[in-house]
């Protein structure tokens, strides 16, 4: 069976890559951009160094910020509505995750209006167009949406997130600059920063990593083990291996899936608002556990890359559990707690176990698994 890889057109790295934002529009012929944000990064000033250069350019645009750190279909709808209205023919979209969801679910609707529900959008949809030419402009080190083919909506009247994956969502051209990253608070640096290596440790395990994908998430876990700790000190060399660390993650697990560490996160996004960084960051090690059986051979690998000393030498249940160590040593390092304690409820681990197992990053876990063996999974980081 063959392995497929589906990345940008074009993606831009370094520092200063937003300079090239303007001149990609311009010689595509765009007219007027949809600025997608957040509207923290547009009261802070983030999202006008992108609209500084539109505005220097005489290029128009309209800004659309009604979007919250978890989008609603709700959010989705009115974007839709005010892409419609806007006159726009492109979108820029800047932000982390949930800015960029949002830019990825409006684009598509808006050249497939028969998925305007959002909710039929879930799983592999069948849509028939590309959605609007987007650029997109990440602020956080962690989600890589710029490059995937996925997006996550939160469906608030059923209380689950929902991910949907299509080929015909991915921007045509990213924009990596770690200058948009460098206000970020250590808090968010810290989630966004273990969702990414999340990203790559668990597409590096799942059951459809492939040799080229195998490539992206070892390189991604060795570039975000050494620099996630500066990123979080704000040090310009952290910022710039987050920033390229995560965006490869991205490459890597947007073509072959992840595992029960995503599925079990986005529940805990949907019930409680928990930041998506941490609910992965907290999980990942029990993950890793869990999984050790079937996938524990290639956690020597893993360990390499974070740099654990003298694995090479070690057993493989040995090398297996350093390599889980050093996940925990590095979560602890950045300030993420070590259990769901004040956030879980047992009251809600029936529910959540349901959403987890018919997530869709489910089916790629490396050991098949029951709703009864993620609420014991749950039940342990009480």
């Amino acid at each position: 069976m063959a392995d497929r890889i589906v990345l940008n057109s074009i993606s831009y790295h370094g520092k200063g890559a937003i300079e090239n934002i303007v001149p990609e529009l311009t010689s595509r012929g765009y007219k007027k951009a949809f600025v997608c944000t957040d509207p923290d990064l547009l009261k802070f000033g983030v999202t006008g160094k992108v609209t500084e250069l539109l505005d220097k350019a005489g290029f128009a645009y309209q800004v659309f910020d009604d979007i919250k750190a978890n989008p609603t279909i709700e959010n989705v709808q009115s974007g839709v509505a005010a892409f419609n209205g806007s006159g726009a023919d492109c979108i820029v979209t800047i932000g982390g995750g949930s800015a960029m969801d949002t830019a990825k679910a409006i684009g598509i609707i808006a050249n497939n209006p028969e998925f305007a529900d959002v909710r039929s959008l879930e799983g592999v949809a069948p849509t028939k167009k590309h959605a609007v030419f987007t650029i997109a402009v990440p602020t956080t080190a962690g989600t890589a949406a710029e490059v995937t083919i996925n997006y996550v909506i939160t469906d608030v009247e059923k209380k689950r997130k929902f991910v949907c994956v299509d080929t015909n969502d991915i921007p045509e051209v990213a924009v990596v600059d770690p200058d948009m990253m460098s206000t970020m608070p250590k808090s968010l640096t810290a989630a966004t920063g273990m969702d990414a290596l999340t990203h790559a440790i668990e597409g590096y395990i799942t059951k459809g990593a492939c040799a080229i994908s195998d490539m992206f998430h070892l390189e991604a876990i060795r570039l975000i083990s050494r620099n996630l700790r500066g990123a979080v000190e704000n040090t310009p060399e952290g910022r710039e291996g987050m920033a390229l660390g995560q965006y490869i993650a991205g490459m890597g697990f947007s073509n072959v899936g992840l595992g029960i560490v995503h599925s079990m996160a986005h529940g805990l996004s949907a019930l409680y608002d928990t930041p998506h960084g941490v609910a992965c960051a907290i999980i990942l090690p029990t993950g890793l556990e869990y999984n050790k059986s079937v996938a524990g051979k290639r956690y020597r690998a893993i360990g390499e890359a974070m740099g654990v000393q003298g694995i090479g030498e070690m057993d493989d249940e040995a090398a297996a559990d350093a390599a889980i160590a050093a996940v925990k040593q590095l979560s602890a390092d950045v300030g993420i707690p070590a259990n769901l304690h004040g956030i879980l409820k047992e009251e809600d681990i029936q529910f959540l176990s349901e959403s987890a197992y018919a997530d869709a990053c489910c089916p790629g876990n490396p050991r098949d698994t029951s709703t009864q063996e993620i609420a014991e999974l749950y039940r342990s980081l009480l």
